[in-house]
């Protein structure tokens, strides 16, 4: 209902025309780092760019379901598959947390999730890899999740504010799930030597889709520098990438693993590690829909959503009946 009312408003506060003061009063509330709210005026674009990102942000969640969705059967005790039944439950509620911010600026769910389920809508390229063995759990976790939080702790302080407001929550979420991708890498680097082995060709296979999750470099990214006007995003994609490389390279030492690239090297004069030329062909493949599970990802979606539609039309007749006991 929340969101129901502030589609309306949303409609109401967008007659105003984009005049040349109306938008640099805006600028001015975004460069004093206050927050946007539903209500708020706000440009065209700044909505359309927010719908977008956190439509996509909410529909990487859900099918990131799947992926590890994949190993609740087989994981290796009752306690890894109770954290991992956690793990791929928050996804789900991240979910829900995302597209109902999202709801906020006018655009209802349904219309997001057609845009999904039809191929419109993109999600994290990263999820489009399958997961051939319980390492690719661990690596998920580690590596994934790793770069998810350099993405999304900036977003904490995004200049719209129900979007920020729920990044807190996720982050904090999300950390559990990197400390928990470590934990089974760790536990599998202090086993046989066929577990560590199993540990690197995970690394191995994981390292550079990791990296492209940042998105094309800074030079060829078409969204970043307006965003980061906009305060939507506080970093660039190449300053996160190199964070991420920064950290985790040091968490593979410790592990023991080694960072497939051959250029990888630690730079005294600007004390960050330079790596190899990403191979991003693949990754705009993978966004074109031809990764090695795009097609899979997509179509266990829509057959998932064609076999609850009994659900959602009983909520819908429940509600219903509901409104009108309380009528009468």
């Amino acid at each position: 209902m929340y969101t129901q009312g502030l589609d309306q408003a949303g409609k109401d506060r967008r007659v105003a025309a984009e005049t040349e003061e109306l938008l640099n009063a805006f600028q001015k509330r975004v460069d004093a780092e206050e927050k946007i709210e539903a209500k708020d005026w706000m440009p065209e674009a700044y909505r359309r760019t927010l719908i977008r990102q956190i439509s996509q942000h909410a529909h990487s969640e859900i099918i990131g379901m799947q992926p590890e969705g994949n190993w609740l059967t087989r994981a290796p005790s009752l306690k890894r598959k109770a954290i991992l039944l956690a793990k791929v439950q928050d996804e789900a509620g991240h979910g829900l947390y995302l597209y109902s911010a999202a709801e906020t600026l006018g655009v209802s769910r349904d219309q997001m999730v057609a845009d999904l389920l039809s191929g419109k809508a993109k999600y994290s390229s990263i999820f489009n890899y399958p997961t051939l063995s319980w390492a690719d759990i661990g690596a998920i976790g580690w590596l994934v999740d790793g770069a998810a939080i350099m993405n999304q702790i900036p977003l904490c302080r995004c200049s719209y504010g129900p979007y920020a407001r729920a990044m807190v929550r996720v982050c904090k979420e999300e950390s559990f799930h990197q400390r928990q991708g470590f934990d089974i890498m760790h536990s599998l680097c202090l086993g046989t030597a066929a577990q560590k082995a199993m540990a690197q060709d995970a690394l191995d296979r994981w390292w550079w889709p990791s990296l492209m999750m940042f998105g094309p470099n800074d030079s060829e990214s078409t969204h970043s520098a307006q965003s980061m006007a906009w305060k939507i995003k506080r970093f660039s994609n190449d300053e996160l990438r190199q964070k991420f490389v920064d950290v985790t390279v040091q968490q593979a030492d410790f592990l023991g693993l080694s960072v497939p690239d051959d250029e990888l090297r630690f730079d005294d004069e600007t004390g960050h590690y330079q790596f190899g030329e990403i191979n991003w062909q693949e990754l705009f493949d993978v966004i074109a829909g031809n990764g090695p599970c795009n097609k899979q990802r997509l179509e266990k979606r829509q057959r998932a959503h064609t076999d609850g539609a009994w659900v959602r039309e009983a909520a819908q007749a429940y509600a219903s009946k509901q409104a009108a006991r309380a009528a009468a």
